[in-house]
C-alpha cells in the first residue's frame, strides 16, 4: 500500500488533533504529503506538521473556517499553491451544540450543517475541477453512530452526520464514472480532547463500555487505518459507503 499511495497529496479538514491528526500521521506512513486544515489551534497545527514532515514528506497547516464557505478559495489556492495538486479530500472537522433536538436554537443548527454536512459538499466541488482532469481522486468523510441512531444530546451533530451519509451515497454514484471514489467512515466512541466536552462524559463512556464487544472505546488511530485503506487502490471497489468501524458497538 504504502508504493501506490507514495507522492499522492491529502487536504484534511480539523486534522491538528485527535482524529484528524491520526489520519495525517497515518497516510504520511504511506508516503502521502499533508495539507492540515485548522480553525484555531495555530499551536497544535504546527506541532502536527513538524511531525509530519519528521516522516520524510511535505507538510503545511492552512487555518480556515470551513463552515465559511467563503473561505475555501483562499484554502485551496493555498494548497494548489504549496503541492500543485490534490488527490485526497479528507472532511474531518466538526462541531455543535450537546443539546436535545426540541430545545436546539437556529444557529445551533445552522453551525451543525454548515461545518459538517455543507462543508463537505462544498469541499468535495471545489476538488473537482483538480481531481476531473486527472480522471482519479479520492473523497472521504467521517461520520458517527448518531446519524443511525438516537444517542442523548448529540441531535445536532448527529444529523448533519446523516446528511452526510446521505450526501456520500449520491456523490458515490455520480462520481465513480468520473474516476473520483467518495465513501464514509463511521465511529463509534473515540477516545479525543472534543469527547469531554459530551455531556455526563464519565457515565456516558462507562455506558458505551459495558455495551462494546471489544472491551474498550476507540482510538483515533482505529478510525485513521480505515481511512487509509479506503484512500488505497485496495479498497477500489467500495463506492458510496459508510464504513463502521467501532468495536461492535452498533450490534447491541
Amino acid at each position: 500500500m504504502t508504493n501506490s499511495m507514495k507522492g499522492k497529496v491529502a487536504l484534511i479538514t480539523g486534522a491538528s488533533r485527535g482524529i484528524g491528526r491520526a489520519i495525517a500521521h497515518r497516510l504520511a506512513d504511506d508516503g502521502v504529503h499533508i495539507a492540515i486544515n485548522y480553525l484555531q489551534n495555530e499551536d497544535a497545527a504546527k506541532k502536527t506538521v513538524d511531525e509530519i514532515l519528521a516522516k520524510g514528506v511535505k507538510a503545511a497547516a492552512f487555518q480556515a473556517n470551513v463552515g465559511d464557505l467563503d473561505a475555501h478559495k483562499a484554502l485551496f489556492e493555498g494548497v494548489l499553491s504549496t503541492f500543485g495538486t490534490l488527490d485526497i479530500l479528507i472532511h474531518n472537522a466538526a462541531l455543535g451544540a450537546f443539546k436535545a433536538v426540541h430545545r436546539l436554537k437556529m444557529n445551533h443548527w445552522d453551525l451543525s450543517m454548515n461545518i459538517n454536512a455543507k462543508a463537505f459538499l462544498a469541499l468535495a466541488q471545489r476538488s473537482l475541477p483538480i481531481m476531473e482532469p486527472k480522471k482519479e481522486g479520492i473523497i472521504i468523510a467521517l461520520s458517527s453512530l448518531g446519524a443511525r441512531r438516537f444517542i442523548p444530546n448529540y441531535g445536532a451533530i448527529g444529523i448533519s452526520k446523516a446528511a452526510i451519509e446521505s450526501t456520500v451515497r449520491y456523490l458515490g454514484v455520480e462520481l465513480m464514472p468520473k474516476g473520483i471514489r467518495v465513501n464514509c467512515v463511521s465511529g463509534g466512541l473515540v477516545d479525543t480532547d472534543a469527547l469531554k466536552m459530551f455531556p455526563f462524559f464519565d457515565e456516558f463512556k462507562a455506558e458505551v463500555l459495558k455495551r462494546t464487544p471489544a472491551g474498550r472505546i476507540g482510538r483515533p488511530e482505529d478510525l485513521a487505518r480505515v481511512v487509509a485503506f479506503l484512500c488505497s487502490p485496495e479498497s477500489s471497489w467500495i463506492v458510496g459507503q459508510t464504513i463502521t468501524a467501532d468495536g461492535g458497538l452498533s450490534l447491541i
